[in-house]
């Protein structure tokens, strides 16, 4: 297991309740994706807490004083679809943050990350970076997200999931030990077809109320 500084377990009662109800099977699709964004927020605002800050002046209704800003936005790197869920709570809590975009499916056969879209920009060396996927399982998909990210020069990487497995824990600090995961909840296992048990299912699919999340038709690379 990763030093602890490198993986931090969200303990919260109000993160607690939720990850309850996005559990449940019963929960339904607009309920789940509030709950969702509300989780997402309580995420954000632990994994941005190391943030730098930079002092300003300001003049309140009575005095002049001396503040602290967040030096620069970070940037928020939703893993499509499910990735998205997170993204308004991480902008709540950083209204600023500049926003990327990674799309991967799972493929059903080999669990590997397909990649079909990315909107990164160019240098990201220096930047704080948080990835947002709610479920880290095999770790494949933020594997791949990573590396996307450390060819544009990220080495300041946060991924904040709401369930993680060991496995995928263990995949991402294997490959990128610096990487720090911030998570609701730390499950038991993977079980034959890659999903998190207990878990809560396909995050994407509840979100959207669809049915799987594999694209029914190839995806042609330009």
């Amino acid at each position: 297991m990763p030093p602890s500084n490198e993986l931090l377990i969200v303990a919260h009662p109000a993160v607690a309740d939720r990850l309850a109800r996005l559990r449940d099977r019963d929960t339904p699709t607009p309920l789940f994706r509030v709950l969702l964004e509300e989780i997402g927020e309580f995420l954000a605002y632990e994994a941005t807490r190391e943030l730098p800050l930079r002092t300003e002046r300001v003049t309140t209704p009575l005095v002049e004083t001396a503040v602290e800003r967040i030096a620069a936005p970070p940037v928020a790197v939703p893993i499509l679809r499910a990735g998205l869920g997170l993204l308004s709570g991480f902008q709540r809590v950083v209204g600023d943050a500049v926003v990327a975009h990674l799309g991967f499916y799972r493929d059903p056969r080999t669990l590997a990350a397909v990649p079909y879209y990315a909107n990164v920009p160019e240098d990201l060396a220096g930047r704080h970076v948080f990835v947002l996927d709610p479920m880290l399982a095999t770790g494949n998909s933020g594997l791949a997200a990573l590396e996307e990210l450390a060819r544009h020069g990220a080495a300041i990487v946060t991924l904040v999931c709401v369930i993680a497995a060991p496995h995928g824990v263990a995949a991402i600090h294997g490959a990128y030990p610096h990487v720090r995961i911030v998570t609701a909840a730390l499950d038991e296992r993977l079980n034959d077809h890659g999903y998190i048990v207990p878990g809560l299912g396909d995050a994407g699919d509840r979100m959207y109320g669809s049915a799987s999340s594999v694209p029914t038709r190839p995806v042609f690379k330009p």
